[in-house]
């Protein structure tokens, strides 16, 4: 369903409980943690800035704190690769043909409703960017995802500046990509990854 502009979701009413000693982790090495909450059961997460090898083992530790499981995509040459692809798959990965990925986002719209029929738990965690160095733009398979199952869209930051991690906001998207990224950019305003000058503008490409 679309609108026209996307809303900003208050409303947090799946709580979850995840590693105290994840958490106590992060407090240690200098991280404040931001989770209040899920708007629904189903929706898209996305994990902006992304500039660092650093990023993998702070988001792992917010994700294991928070006591969330995610799915998320990733090129499919990584997964061929002994011990690694089969802990990408434990970790919630699902592997992407790099020469047709555009099959993926219907395939996971359609198990999105599937899973909001069921009343089952199904989170998607994306990196829009899709590289640690800078690009002219993100990649729009996450809007197409929230906006084709009309699911929620969780804004997860990972801030060096503030050494702050977590989810800033969630938001229905409009359909309109300049708006609902617009909306995006300000909830993301202030936050700096490990190396500033690699973050890709807030913008499709």
């Amino acid at each position: 369903m679309t609108t026209n502009a996307p809303r900003v979701i208050h409303e947090r009413p799946i709580a979850l409980r995840g590693s105290r000693v994840a958490a106590a982790l992060l407090r240690l090495a200098g991280w404040r943690l931001l989770f209040d909450g899920l708007p629904a059961r189903q929706g898209v997460a996305i994990v902006y800035p992304h500039t660092s090898n650093w990023d993998l083992p702070i988001g792992l530790l917010a994700k294991w704190a928070i006591g969330i499981d995610l799915i998320f995509w990733g090129k499919d040459p990584l997964f061929d690769v002994p011990i690694l692809g089969a802990w990408l798959r434990w970790l919630g990965g699902i592997p992407v043909d790099r020469h047709a990925p555009q099959g993926i986002v219907g395939e996971m719209v359609a198990r999105m409703r599937r899973a909001r029929a069921a009343d089952e738990f199904l989170w998607l965690a994306l990196s829009p960017e899709g590289t640690r160095g800078r690009r002219e733009g993100w990649r729009s398979g996450f809007h197409r995802v929230a906006v084709e199952a009309d699911v929620p869209l969780a804004l997860a930051v990972l801030d060096f500046r503030a050494r702050r991690v977590g989810v800033v906001g969630c938001l229905q998207l409009c359909g309109d990509p300049g708006a609902d990224l617009a909306a995006i950019a300000r909830h993301y305003a202030g936050a700096e990854g490990r190396h500033p000058h690699l973050a890709t503008p807030v913008r499709l490409a």
